[in-house]
């Protein structure tokens, strides 16, 4: 019965366009890969889809901004629509989905996006065209499949050298497109260590192949030399590559022109409203957002805007600031001014919206960076304090505080790494960064309120597989706990 099962799902699947890790075959359905890929501009229609996918309130959207804070301790419900409310408290199967597909905003799963890459990588160099174009496609396929597999792996899977009771499986590895039902097999999960063998692969060759960026100038839309290798850095950071990390970090910044004291980074008196410029001074790679991409319901319903702040009527601002991140704050700390006291509305509490987000474009849209120049600096000074270069370490955090309002620290010690994490924490809110944080130095995650933490070895810190591919491949274990 379960074989018969998984023929009438797969044969369903594909004839829909899609079948979660199995792999989206939409882009061969209207079109044959004769006419859609005859030269290397029809591969690089296909890049632009895969861009596409990335900005799926299902991914970067929404989902990857808000819920890695919400299931720590940055942000917090203030309404109950049903949204995040199981990922605050930390239940069972609430977590991040990124592995199979959804209807929102045509977003088929991250492995959707994965095999738009794998198609471009087998097909490309088997077609006419420019050979600089071609080899610029080809590194936003390595990059992106790189950025998709990295978004898998820590979501499902522990850190190389953090795994739980020897645990070290991550998520289905495919570098190869399915392009039909003959090419759609069953595997099992590969380790963590062969999946971020395989990213750092990738983003070696995205190096090796991308052109350069101004950052904060519109070529931080498409992927670049020194974002393959801001990503490659903090691809090394999670695999405890030390060495590697705070060299790899320094190349990023040399490709940004960003100087060892800071100088590229905005000042503080730029800070906040830089959230309001597309793109970002600061990005390294940004999602763009247009608004043929958009309509006012899909920013209603579904954006970060909409979530977090009360600037457009009938916003649903249904997350804040969390009380301890609000106490977290440093005096002269620009950072701060990140959130402004408001109320909701119908209630006269006070709540504090971003204004990170506040849809600077118009009707709830705005572009979202996904790596700024910031994060490098956090980077070489983790991997340099973990190296024993407390001084190195100190002096990239400073350089960034002293862009941000503030001092310099003397921290040394644990108490040095306690300022690494503190940095991260207030740099990012709201970016997405503070449950991957935490989980990747393997420590207990946080909670404010009346939540109770979230211990490393509670099998809740890694996400569920979903059922239905669990029901569907014989081949494929979930996370422990998960029955």
């Amino acid at each position: 019965m379960k074989n018969i099962f998984k023929i009438l799902f797969v044969g369903t699947a594909l004839t829909m366009g899609s079948c979660s890790d199995l792999l989206d075959t939409e882009p061969r359905q209207s079109l044959t890969p004769e006419t859609a890929f005859a030269d290397v501009e029809g591969y690089q229609s296909l890049a632009y889809s895969m861009y596409g996918r990335t900005r799926s309130f299902s991914y970067y959207g929404q989902v990857m901004m808000i819920a890695p804070e919400v299931m720590a301790d940055n942000l917090k419900v203030i309404a109950n629509t049903g949204r995040y409310i199981g990922q605050e408290a930390n239940a069972d199967r609430a977590h991040i989905n990124l592995w199979d597909f959804s209807t929102t905003n045509n977003f088929r799963g991250v492995y959707a996006s994965i095999n738009d890459a794998n198609i471009i990588l087998d097909g490309i160099d088997g077609v006419e065209g420019d050979e600089n174009l071609r080899n610029r496609v080809k590194g936003e396929a390595y990059f992106i499949r790189a950025l998709n597999y990295f978004d898998l792996a820590r979501v499902y899977g522990y850190e190389p050298g953090q795994e739980v009771n020897g645990w070290d499986q991550s998520v289905i590895l495919r570098t190869t497109p399915t392009l039909g039902l003959s090419a759609a097999d069953f595997r099992a999960r590969s380790t963590n260590t062969e999946i971020y063998d395989q990213i750092i692969a990738d983003l070696n060759q995205a190096i090796s192949l991308l052109p350069t960026a101004e950052m904060g100038e519109e070529d931080v839309y498409r992927a670049s030399r020194g974002a393959a290798q801001a990503l490659l850095a903090k691809v090394y950071l999670y695999t405890s590559m030390y060495t590697e990390a705070a060299s790899m970090a320094s190349d990023a910044m040399t490709s940004f022109s960003l100087s060892a004291s800071g100088d590229g980074l905005m000042e503080a008196d730029d800070y906040v409203a830089g959230f309001s410029i597309a793109p970002n001074p600061e990005s390294l790679f940004e999602v763009e957002i247009r608004s043929q991409d958009w309509n006012s319901v899909d920013g209603l319903n579904n954006s970060v805007c909409s979530l977090v702040a009360n600037v457009y009527p009938s916003a649903q601002f249904i997350l804040t600031v969390s009380d301890d991140l609000l106490a977290a704050y440093e005096p002269g700390d620009i950072r701060m001014q990140t959130w402004t006291q408001t109320t909701r509305e119908g209630s006269s509490a006070i709540v504090y919206r971003s204004n990170k987000w506040l849809g600077h474009k118009g009707d709830f849209l705005e572009n979202l960076p996904i790596m700024r120049a910031s994060e490098l600096y956090l980077i070489r000074a983790e991997a340099r304090y973990n190296l024993g270069n407390e001084d190195g370490a100190r002096s990239d955090i400073n350089a960034l505080r002293s862009k941000r309002g503030l001092g310099a620290t003397s921290a040394s010690g644990t108490a040095l790494m306690n300022q690494i994490m503190y940095e991260n924490r207030v740099e990012f809110a709201v970016e997405g960064h503070r449950w991957f944080d935490l989980k990747r130095n393997g420590m207990t995650i946080t909670k404010s309120g009346s939540f109770e933490d979230v211990p490393y070895s509670d099998y809740r810190i890694l996400a569920p597989i979903p059922q239905d591919e669990i029901i569907l491949n014989d081949l494929l274990e979930n996370n422990p706990e998960y029955n």
